[in-house]
């Protein structure tokens, strides 16, 4: 029989029960005071050995054994019954995941990564070089105890469920990646995290070309298809192997003094009325101005000023990005 806190509060119940039947027992037999007779009976019951408070006649040692024999089987299954609890919670691991829930939902602005895959597994790297908290949820128990052991929080269950989703902190997430193995269920997984969080910046995986259309109506803000850009990677460094190269050491986290971010520019935020010239006097080179998702100013001129809503490419010294971006 699995130990469970039911069975814990029934034990503590049973004590409090014999205490109190005892003393009451004392009282009535021996018409001693409530405080003597519960002294007799905590000594009683828990087997000490002290004197008795008064001379006890025949009625009174019989409830006297009585007490005893009930404090030597409370004792007993006390020891047992805790025992085995103590080593079911450490054994069982129902600890470990209440404590990592408790993590999950104090998380916020954080990652939800749906699949801990071979590519799931990369994009966490990346995710958490990037300075970002990853939740990961998935279906396999394998997956989720590599995905703990290398640092991440975890979530069991199916991503395409709204209430696993929920449990994962979708409403307080950042963003979402969903890069399970399955076409259909980054579909279902795009439409319930949609639903629940209208804001969630969405990056889905598609394995067939023509699923691609069918996760963005889904509601995803890209679609990254791996084989696809594998190819066109292998073809970019076969065409441009030292472009890449340097692309990808800018891209990196701590690899070079300089780097490339997109920088979004907040309401109220220090990037706010500033213009390309002033980010160009601090050594910041501005590549393009977003205005939305589709439509983009590449190379503006000195005098373009940044608006609150638009986000911005740049390059630079990384420190001095990393300076921007936490007032941006």
């Amino acid at each position: 029989m699995r130990v469970t806190t039911r069975h814990v509060r029934i034990l503590a119940a049973a004590i409090v029960a014999a205490v109190v039947i005892g003393t009451a027992g004392f009282v009535v037999i021996e018409d001693w005071s409530v405080e003597d007779a519960l002294y007799q009976t905590v000594i009683t019951l828990t087997t000490v050995g002290f004197r008795e408070v008064h001379e006890l006649d025949g009625a009174g040692r019989l409830w006297a054994m009585v007490m005893a024999i009930s404090g030597v089987a409370i004792i007993f299954g006390s020891v047992g019954i805790i025992s085995e609890y103590v080593v079911e919670e450490v054994t069982s691991g129902r600890r470990q995941a209440r404590a990592m829930m408790r993590s999950v939902d104090a998380a916020t602005d954080h990652y939800i990564l749906c699949g801990y895959g071979r590519v799931g597994a990369a994009v966490a790297r990346e995710l958490v070089h990037g300075g970002q908290r990853v939740v990961v949820v998935d279906t396999s128990e394998a997956s989720r105890d590599q995905a703990a052991a290398d640092g991440h929080l975890i979530v069991p269950g199916d991503a395409t469920e709204d209430a696993t989703l929920e449990a994962a902190g979708a409403r307080r997430a950042r963003g979402l990646v969903a890069c399970v193995d399955s076409d259909s269920e980054n579909v279902f997984i795009v439409l319930s995290a949609r639903q629940l969080n209208p804001g969630l910046f969405i990056v889905a995986r598609a394995n067939a070309a023509e699923a691609e259309a069918k996760i963005l109506r889904a509601g995803a803000n890209r679609v990254v298809s791996p084989y696809g850009t594998a190819g066109r990677r292998i073809a970019e460094l076969a065409i441009r192997p030292r472009v890449i190269d340097f692309i990808d050491a800018a891209l990196s986290h701590g690899e070079l003094t300089f780097s490339i971010e997109e920088l979004p520019v907040g309401s109220g935020s220090w990037l706010e009325g500033r213009t390309v010239g002033e980010l160009r006097s601090r050594g910041i080179f501005t590549l393009a101005v977003f205005l939305g998702e589709e439509r983009h100013e590449a190379h503006p001129a000195d005098d373009r000023a940044f608006a609150a809503g638009e986000s911005i490419v740049v390059t630079g010294p990384a420190a001095e990005l990393r300076t921007i971006s936490a007032h941006a």
